[in-house]
């Protein structure tokens, strides 16, 4: 048997509040977060993730973002870089269109989380996939979910899969 390639497969993870939820929370929320997580997988020498534009690549750590706060090791995948780059396509045109984009229940993490299960066999880390209804259990997070449901996130830069804003 021919030895198989394996392709290591990471998780960016960035702090959209860039520190202030982990200051500001306990005192908004009654509960101490660590961050507002933005996550992406970055594999065959690409960053991919989710937002309202639909499904994006980029250069490792070239959105405005910037570097990650931190890199997730996920694991290893033998998906080759042709079969990964048509599962996204496929993605992009059903799941994952930008106008499914929802900030509690579909998100950049929820992307994130389906694309490392798929390349790896491997979820991604509960605190961050936990975050929404961890923020939707306080009476605040309540409060705010009619302002935090119409949010759109899509960090800029990069490239889009798919059709991400077209009506199927």
């Amino acid at each position: 048997m021919e030895p198989t390639n394996l392709y290591p497969v990471k998780l960016y993870v960035y702090d959209l509040s860039k520190g202030l939820a982990r200051r500001l929370s306990p005192i908004m929320l009654g509960k101490q977060l660590e961050g507002i997580w933005h996550t992406s997988i970055v594999v065959h020498k690409d960053e991919f993730f989710f937002g309202s534009g639909g499904i994006t690549s980029c250069p490792p750590g070239g959105t405005l973002l910037g570097p990650p706060d931190s890199v997730v090791e996920v694991g290893s995948t033998e998906v080759t870089e042709e079969i990964f780059l048509e599962y996204l396509s496929s993605l992009g045109e059903s799941l994952f269109r930008g106008e499914a984009y929802n900030l509690f229940e579909h998100n950049c993490n929820t992307f994130s989380n389906e694309v490392a299960q798929f390349l790896t066999g491997k979820k991604i880390p509960s605190y961050i996939t936990d975050l929404p209804s961890e923020v939707l259990s306080t009476p605040f997070g309540q409060a705010l979910r009619p302002l935090l449901d119409s949010i759109q996130i899509q960090p800029p830069g990069g490239n889009t899969f798919g059709r991400p804003n077209s009506q199927s």
